[in-house]
């Protein structure tokens, strides 16, 4: 089982993707700017999306995905997500006024986009993958996930801020192998992190000293311009643990 890095910034610009990441072929973690850099076989072949939460730098390609191979394929894309973001999704994005409903679209019974509901620690099991939603304290409703193939699990921390039982749910993964937790802000924003419920460096570090478990650890969603000097903060408050940025492109094979 095999995790590609589409997009991992916190913003665009040249070279820069937003989150998401490609599991094998078929499943997207999130659907951020990056998966516009897939080829139209590769977007054919994506039967399922999970989501972590329902803004719009996580889901913005799930619109232009689905109106490019929706009509080239035999059955619809399922979008996994907790109730609040399938409801966003309904009320805000697929809503005739800013996109079309592609759930009702060529029609209600043979549509090309439909939703499945998940909750918080059901286990959602695709030929042998399993996908574990996990606690997770943002603005909007949100989750993260363990990715499991047996052997290893990787855990996504989606967006969010501090969350006591967020840790509480990874220091019981036995298999733990890496660990992908977002740090939006250098610690100069740190009111501003607070305010967003996102984490700055001092706040990563105090969350990191929750987990028990070994694991290599990746920094996601930098925000574009303090990307190196929030590495640098990162460093030197956890360097111990050696957290590396995530980068486009980067695989985790589990």
């Amino acid at each position: 089982m095999k995790l590609k890095i589409l997009g991992c910034s916190g913003g665009i610009g040249r070279d820069l993707r937003t989150t998401s990441m490609l599991l094998d072929d078929d499943v997207l973690i999130d659907a951020g700017t990056g998966v516009g850099d897939l080829s139209i076989d590769q977007l054919k072949r994506i039967d399922h999306i999970f989501l972590t939460h329902s803004h719009l730098d996580h889901v913005n390609s799930i619109p232009f995905l689905v109106d490019t191979v929706g009509w080239l394929r035999s059955k619809p894309i399922t979008v996994h997500a907790i109730e609040p973001t399938i409801k966003i999704l309904r009320d805000h994005l697929f809503n005739w006024k800013l996109w079309p409903d592609f759930a009702e679209i060529p029609d209600a019974h043979q549509p090309f986009l439909r939703y499945q509901t998940i909750m918080l620690g059901k286990t959602a099991v695709l030929d042998g993958r399993k996908l574990t939603p996990l606690p997770a304290n943002h603005v909007v409703p949100a989750i993260g996930y363990q990715i499991d193939s047996g052997r290893a699990s990787l855990v996504f921390t989606g967006d969010t801020t501090t969350h006591d039982p967020l840790w509480r749910e990874v220091n019981k993964i036995e298999n733990l192998k890496y660990l992908i937790i977002e740090t939006a802000f250098c610690n100069r924003e740190k009111n501003l992190a607070i305010e967003s419920k996102h984490l700055c460096p001092s706040m990563l570090c105090d969350e990191l000293a929750k987990l028990k478990r070994p694991a290599e650890i990746y920094i996601t969603h930098l925000k574009p311009g303090e990307a190196e000097i929030t590495m640098r903060e990162v460093r030197e408050c956890a360097g111990e643990r050696n957290p590396r940025m995530l980068e486009n492109n980067q695989v985790f094979e589990l």
